[in-house]
């Protein structure tokens, strides 16, 4: 059976090593965002694939108080505003 986990060291400052085979298995790059948070007792690591609240798209997005926004909705919420 093949071992779906590795082992890995906190350093000093608090990093770890995302093990190179998992980096490929989850298409993830130098530079790439992480998501991480807390589930319980649990810590959750995963790709931050950041999508727009409203309409789901992942094009032409900007970041707005911690929440992103498609560019194509924003100009729906300042029509909407007139």
């Amino acid at each position: 059976m093949k071992k779906d986990y590795s082992i890995r060291t906190i350093d000093s400052v608090g990093r770890i090593v995302i093990p190179m085979d998992l980096r490929k298995a989850l298409d993830i790059h130098e530079w790439d965002e992480l998501r991480i948070y807390r589930d319980h007792d649990h810590i959750i690591v995963e790709k931050n694939n950041p999508v727009c609240i409203f309409c789901g798209s992942g094009k032409d997005l900007i970041f707005y108080k911690e929440k992103y926004v498609c560019k194509k909705c924003l100009k729906g919420i300042q029509a909407e505003k007139k």
